[in-house]
């Protein structure tokens, strides 16, 4: 296996030790800030690896079949880890999480359709943008988690929550509009 491959495969495998890491406190009583210093440290590894994957990919000539599937099934595994446990602890609405969700499923299913056809599926823009936005979203999660654990008394925590609020539904509206660039391709493949 490649050097991306493995950063692939390693994000697969961090994304449940974020989660474990996400609720340790709570099911052991303590640990709050060790826990959260990891999770830090996880989520920043996740991350870095979704960056460097590519990138050693395509400047050391290493871009595999198996490396085309693996990368974005990696990302949704890891986002919608995050997004699991955002909405678990209450700062992701549930129906924004939903229709993530659904538009992960959903795409992945309207992804072995076209496959089946012998057409491969590009990211269009929306897909791009969507991608950012979940980005953003889970570090505004993540920053808000962390500020949140670490008792930060900050005068602008309400407002860091709205914006965080916004990202979270400005990903689920992106999440559906990159849907309907895939319903509309398989539309008119028939």
């Amino acid at each position: 296996m490649n050097l991306p491959n493995t950063l692939t495969v390693a994000r697969l495998f961090l994304a449940p030790v974020f989660f474990i890491l996400y609720f340790l406190p709570e099911w052991i009583g303590t640990g709050t800030v060790t826990a959260t210093w990891l999770l830090l440290i996880v989520y920043v590894l996740i991350e870095a690896s979704d960056m460097l994957d590519g990138y050693f990919a395509r400047s050391m000539n290493l871009v595999t079949d198996l490396g085309k599937v693996m990368d974005p099934f990696a990302d949704v595994f890891s986002r919608i880890t995050y997004f699991v446990c955002f909405t678990v602890a209450g700062i992701m609405p549930a129906w924004v999480f939903l229709l993530i969700l659904y538009r992960e499923l959903g795409a992945t299913f309207l992804r072995m359709i076209m496959i089946s056809k012998g057409v491969a599926m590009a990211a269009s823009i929306f897909g791009k943008i969507k991608a950012v936005i979940y980005a953003v979203s889970s570090i505004f999660g993540i920053l808000y988690t962390a500020m949140i654990r670490f008792y930060v008394d900050v005068s602008w925590i309400d407002y860091f929550y709205i914006i965080m609020q916004a990202t979270f539904i400005l990903g689920a509206l992106t999440a559906l509009l990159s849907l309907g660039v895939y319903l509309k391709a398989v539309f008119r493949s028939k």
